[in-house]
């Protein structure tokens, strides 16, 4: 039971006011502009604008700002203005296969065609403290290297080429929209998809870990990670072709799982999926596994009842703007609420305290 509580507008004022100044910290220290967090913050801002569902990195980073670095309230802040904007038409599906890459890498294949580009990664730092960075000294540039123009065709295909990996089916229909329509379960791949990318990072990742460690059937390898440009295009009905109207960041993942084969399918490989803005290659990773834990149904394997083969456990709880609009409305007053239960614990205590006297 919700409770609506009205008055306390001074307070509630005030403590605006005191949050705008907490947000703004020391006035003798350089105010963080938009464009700082969008440019040195990069990551921060991939997150909140996959998980808010809208590909802008200046919205993101001022949401960023305003949530005072808080990335779930960015990402709310996001959801918010998103559901303000006309929509105009739908694009066609992104080619990746023709992304201009930044980063592209197979642990399956050494030698893959079009090559191992490391790109700018994490992966092979000492995750020791810089304390040049402490000293605001300028980075001295990197080799410059421009990104693959030529299309780069996925590691996957030469498994097709053997027979080896399961074919993926082909649906030209429009897929269900999960910010215009609710959630219905059981819901196709496509649907879970969308819910995935918009998951919470931490949630999926815990997810996908949770398969790693035995929760599932699910040994993967990544088949390829790759980052870069994509283009975006759009059919104009009035010029009867379509349009390049800008690009996009993005972070896909394949992983090639072993199948032993089931009553409806040979053994063979099938596929994890996972596609992301911006470089985000974590969550692309672990939304490929927990997609591919999720397909148990459709691939005639049993369900061992690990968590993440649980379609409505993974798909509602990976929401984390649902979640944490749940978990913080109890902060909200419940007065009427608790003195009820108030109420029913004394009467409980008096019948108990009355039952043992009379046993006495």
């Amino acid at each position: 039971m919700y409770v609506a509580v009205k008055g306390g507008e001074r307070a509630i004022d005030n403590a605006h006011a005191w949050l705008a100044e907490e947000r703004r910290g020391d006035t003798s220290v350089a105010e963080l502009s938009v464009d700082q967090i969008r440019e040195q913050l990069k990551l921060a801002v991939n997150r909140v604008m996959t998980e808010g569902s809208l590909y802008d990195p200046d919205l993101a980073a001022l949401a960023i700002k305003q949530a005072r670095g808080d990335l779930i309230e960015a990402v709310f802040l996001i959801r918010a203005y998103r559901t303000t904007l006309p929509r105009f038409g739908g694009t066609r599906p992104i080619e990746t296969a023709d992304m201009a890459c930044i980063r592209r890498i197979s642990a399956t294949f050494k030698d893959a065609p079009g090559g191992q580009v490391l790109g700018p990664t994490f992966d092979y730092t000492h995750r020791l403290l810089d304390f040049k960075l402490a000293a605001d000294g300028e980075v001295p540039p990197a080799p410059t290297a421009a990104p693959r123009q030529e299309p780069t065709p996925h590691i996957t295909d030469f498994l097709n080429h053997e027979g080896l990996i399961q074919q993926e089916p082909t649906n030209d229909e429009t897929p269900p929209d999960l910010t215009r329509a609710p959630m219905e379960l059981p819901g196709s791949r496509a649907l879970r998809l969308q819910a995935l990318a918009r998951g919470d990072e931490g949630f999926v990742l815990g997810m996908a870990y949770s398969t790693q460690r035995g929760y599932a059937r699910n040994h993967a390898f990544v088949g390829e990670l790759r980052i870069g440009t994509v283009d975006v295009e759009m059919e104009i009905p009035e010029l009867g072709f379509a349009i390049d109207i800008g690009e996009l960041e993005v972070t896909e993942c394949e992983t090639v799982n072993q199948f032993q084969g089931s009553k409806t399918e040979p053994p063979q490989f099938t596929r994890g999926y996972g596609l992301v803005f911006g470089q985000t290659e974590r969550k692309a990773i672990s939304m490929a596994l927990v997609d591919r834990t999720l397909r148990w149904r459709e691939l005639g394997e049993d369900n061992v009842g690990a968590p993440a083969q649980d379609e409505e456990f993974v798909l509602y709880h990976s929401d984390n703007i649902q979640a944490t609009g749940f978990l913080e409305h109890i902060k909200l007053p419940h007065y009427v609420d608790f003195q009820s239960e108030l109420e029913l614990v004394r009467k409980l205590r008096r019948d108990a305290s009355g039952v043992q006297e009379a046993a006495e």
